[in-house]
């Protein structure tokens, strides 16, 4: 999922505000109801590092054969 305040999350928030607000849901709710559904998706997650240089050099990585 992509992180508060990231471009990807802004445009999805806004595609599921649209789709409440098409089914009749009021504006205040419409927010609401894509801010939760958002951050329920964001539990799955893992925050560990999303790059190899974030884990640090190689040869002192857990489970590195080097």
């Amino acid at each position: 999922m992509p992180e508060p305040g990231s471009k990807k999350y802004d445009t999805r928030r806004a595609r599921l505000r649209k789709d409440a607000e098409d089914s009749g849901v009021s504006d205040q709710d419409a927010n609401t109801a894509a801010n939760e559904e958002l951050q329920e998706g964001e539990g799955l997650r893992s925050r560990g590092p999303r790059t190899d240089r974030g884990r640090g050099p190689k040869g002192e990585r857990p489970g590195s054969t080097d």
